[in-house]
């Protein structure tokens, strides 16, 4: 029988060693997911193209796992984008689906990233106990050219922490930031959860 991961990346805050279980999870995450619909790649990438209609512009992929997210992206049209992510597991099947001009296996806690780099920034999925933590949008937000978009979710159990909306509305408040579009909508319905996804414009 295959092991199930689903569940134990959101009881209790997540996983306490991320790396890890996202190693151990690579060969069975797409089976996994696509039981449950996961739907929030999908709701990124159309929602990214809405405010960023030239779709030649680099793209920054984080957390971009096994390329799923990557993969909306190019079905939304886009054709220059990067990967990043901290599991090499993940990133191995992600070089299958030679969708990424470039992969970049990173360390937790790092972004190595200059400033300005990117037009656009999607993190799906990824921002939540247990997983990114909300110092992750200043890092993306510094890695984003003036004008740059970022596309992302916060599941509900992410957005219940409150931290990470708290973070993002100190860019809004403060004018270095403007918010785009908002929506609640499906994430994974077979595990009863939604995802809000953002896109945001960097002044």
């Amino acid at each position: 029988m295959r092991e199930k991961f689903l569940h134990g990346m959101y009881e209790d805050g997540g996983p306490t060693d991320v790396k890890s279980s996202y190693d151990a999870w690579a060969a069975t995450y797409e089976a996994e997911i696509a039981e449950n619909g996961y739907a929030t790649p999908g709701r990124c990438a159309v929602a990214l193209a809405k405010f960023l209609p030239d779709t030649s512009l680099k793209v920054l992929d984080v957390g971009c796992g096994t390329g799923l997210s990557g993969l909306a992206l190019r079905t939304a049209g886009f054709s220059n984008i990067d990967g990043m992510d901290i599991s090499a597991e993940m990133l191995a099947k992600a070089r299958e689906k030679q969708i990424y001009a470039n992969i970049h296996h990173i360390d937790i806690g790092t972004f190595p990233v200059e400033t300005g780099a990117y037009a656009a920034i999607s993190a799906v999925g990824l921002l939540g106990p247990g997983h990114a933590p909300p110092d992750l949008i200043d890092q993306v937000m510094n890695a984003l050219a003036s004008g740059g978009k970022f596309v992302f979710s916060l599941n509900d159990v992410a957005v219940k922490d409150r931290i990470y909306e708290a973070r993002l509305n100190e860019y809004l408040d403060f004018g270095s930031a403007r918010l785009l579009f908002r929506e609640h909508g499906a994430h994974l319905p077979g595990h009863n959860l939604k995802s809000i996804v953002y896109v945001v414009e960097k002044a």
